[in-house]
């Protein structure tokens, strides 16, 4: 797809450059003079830059979607080195971004709202609003950027925001802790990332999304040949260099086995968890790998079948995992990864299809869903903590009489993740499981565990909060306010019911029309007998979770104790973390860092040390020579004449 010339007063460019700036300019001002803005004037502004944010996107997005425009960008030179080196920034629209530019910011309002009611007399309430700004400018830059370094840049910026955000109650040390476990175990990941920027750049001759993308993804072009012709251990370059960017997007997006910094970012604020979990930092890795799909799928199809089979194990694990955990938010966390894997295999089983828009234009459909119900799973959830101040299914049940619209809302969100028509994840879902059912049985039928896991422990959680007996509300202050039988002001309720309706509406959208790989209209329609098999799953796995916890039962640890081992093994995340600990301490610290460390100390700083010690030696020896005694030198002189006077006549003879 070629590029239009675009004027500098072009509408769609200048919306999309105000798009990004808004939020920057919030953090901005909050981080300068938040602390001096009076009540919850900070929260407003950073609301109302998004709520500006987000009118211009979808402005933005129907301008681009009611033409003819499939690309649009806009560059200028960032840092020049010398002629034809330089690093360029910009803003890329086509197809994705500008259904993320959509997502985000959508969502990010959505956050910025239920905030105001949510975190009303934090302390630290001008921060919170600060951070807000710097995480949705990070994502919005990095969905729009034009080439993989500035993406790069971004991109650590993502990360450097979800550590301020995760660890935001910087007084616990759970939250610190669980904000150096996101950014260390991303680090590792980004590590890859970049090797893989290296590598990709070294063969295509650019940075550039559209140049790289042609270059690479054409059979009879010079750069696709060397990069073929280079290997190492019998892979070619250009599929190590794609492996290592996905290792980028992977660690982002929690795939298995970088997932274990996700359950421990529910440390953060909740609202804080609902802009990571939906729109923000885990689609990300799904985004990257979306924005190179050209390449992946024309050129390097193994490194497609990596990514198809990390998502599809990625997602039957974590829904695993959901089933045994009793901390809601961890659930939802699990949740995520496992939706968040169902996009990842969406977009590998393209590899080998006659047809691989099928699986790029599922994921990235769902992707879309699943923004908007997981968004209103984790608000719901919020309110119920703040109802029962506690993160624990056992502190809840009953709750549906005194949250009543949450109960509603949440259910809406459960049917929806659940795959239940017509409810907006069901037309995502059915889109995914028919494109891996077409070259990847093996796959597609994992998927289809994983849908009914999904309505399983998420009806689990719906019914251990609003059935299964009493309610059990708290009257006392907790944290900031007390939101003792009720569901909170307007500014959390809003969110709820506008998240709700998207969670309906979102899956009758003609997605296909609008975003596809080639830039082509796609017709997506529902099999009524292909759906039937999925349907029925999750129907059944939400009549087991009512039958096991609707009501007081012994039932549920009457299953615990027939599954055993495994659910022990399952409750624990199957030790994943217990396994890092051990590599990290026993090998890397105690094998490594150890001798590593006696290296330094012994013989590095030794041989600087004797060094020292040596000059301190000699100086100490020949420091008479330096007594400050006129005699003394006087007799030095008259011997070193002596001495000399005897060299010479010796010499002469």
């Amino acid at each position: 797809m070629d590029s239009i010339n675009i004027t500098p007063g072009d509408t769609l460019l200048v919306n999309a450059y105000f798009i990004v700036l808004l939020p920057l300019f919030s953090f901005l001002v909050l981080g300068f003079f938040g602390k001096k803005m009076p009540g919850s004037s900070s929260g407003w502004l950073g609301t109302v830059s998004l709520a500006t944010a987000a009118f211009l996107a979808c402005t933005v997005a129907l301008d681009f979607f009611t033409t003819d425009k499939r690309y649009v960008d806009s560059k200028f030179s960032w840092l020049e080195f010398a002629n034809g080196l330089s690093i360029d920034m910009g803003v890329l629209l086509d197809p994705i971004s500008v259904m993320m530019l959509v997502v985000v910011t959508f969502i990010s309002l959505m956050v910025h709202l239920y905030s105001l009611g949510y975190m009303k007399g934090e302390e630290r309430f001008s921060t919170y609003y600060a951070y807000l700004g710097l995480f949705t400018f990070s994502m919005l830059g990095l969905v729009l950027s034009v080439n993989l370094f500035q993406i790069y840049i971004f991109w650590e910026l993502v990360g450097v925001s979800s550590f301020l955000l995760i660890g935001y109650y910087y007084d616990r040390a759970s939250a610190i802790a669980a904000a150096k476990k996101a950014f260390i175990v991303t680090r590792f990941a980004d590590l890859g990332f970049l090797i893989g920027i290296l590598v990709l750049s070294n063969t295509s001759g650019t940075l550039d999304f559209k140049t790289m993308i042609s270059t690479l993804s054409d059979p009879t072009s010079e750069g696709l040949r060397n990069a073929a012709a280079g290997s190492f251990l019998g892979i070619s370059a250009l599929t190590w260099g794609l492996l290592l960017v996905f290792m980028g997007g992977a660690g982002k997006s929690a795939m298995f086995p970088l997932h274990i910094w996700l359950p421990d970012a529910m440390e953060g604020p909740t609202p804080v968890s609902a802009l990571i979990h939906a729109a923000t930092m885990v689609v990300a890795g799904v985004y990257l790998v979306a924005r190179l799909f050209g390449i992946f799928v024309m050129s390097a199809p193994a490194a497609l079948e990596v990514v198809a089979w990390t998502g599809a194990i990625s997602s039957l694990f974590a829904a695993v995992i959901a089933c045994t955990q009793t901390d809601i938010k961890r659930v939802l966390a699990y949740s995520t990864m496992s939706q968040i894997g169902y996009m990842m295999f969406a977009l590998g089983v393209s590899a080998g299809s006659d047809q691989p828009t099928h699986g790029f234009t599922a994921a990235n459909f769902h992707l879309f869903t699943h923004a908007m119900f997981k968004a209103l799973l984790f608000l719901g959830a919020g309110m119920v903590i703040h109802a029962v101040h506690s993160n624990e299914l056992s502190a809840m049940g009953g709750l549906r009489k005194k949250l009543p619209l949450t109960h509603i809302t949440f259910l809406i969100a459960c049917l929806a993740i659940a795959g239940i028509p017509p409810f907006a994840g069901f037309f995502s879902k059915e889109a995914i499981l028919h494109a891996a059912s077409e070259t990847h049985p093996a796959i597609y039928w994992m998927g289809i565990v994983t849908a009914a896991l999904t309505a399983f422990y998420m009806f689990r959680l719906y019914f251990g909060i609003f059935w299964n007996g009493k309610a059990k509300l708290h009257h006392d202050q907790h944290n900031h306010h007390d939101h003792s039988g009720h569901e909170g002001d307007v500014f959390q309720k809003t969110p709820l019911v506008v998240l709700a309706m998207a969670s309906i509406a979102a899956g009758f959208i003609p997605f296909g029309h609008f975003v596809t790989s080639d830039g082509s209209s796609l017709e997506m329609h529902t099999d009524v007998m292909f759906s039937i098999l999925p349907v029925s799953l999750s129907v059944i796995g939400i009549l087991l979770a009512a039958r096991m916890y609707r009501t007081p039962s012994d039932l549920p640890e009457r299953m615990a104790g027939f599954f055993g081992s495994f659910f022990l093994a399952a409750k624990s995340k199957f030790y994943i973390d217990e396994v890092y600990l051990f590599i990290t301490r026993k090998i890397l610290f105690r094998l490594i860092g150890a001798p590593a460390a006696w290296v330094d100390r012994s013989i590095v700083d030794g041989a600087v040390n004797t060094l020292g010690v040596s000059a301190e030696v000699g100086a100490e020896s020949i420091s008479e020579l330096q007594s400050g005694k006129i005699q003394s030198y006087a007799g030095w002189f008259v011997a070193g004449t002596l001495v000399l006077i005897a060299l010479f006549i010796y010499f002469i003879h």
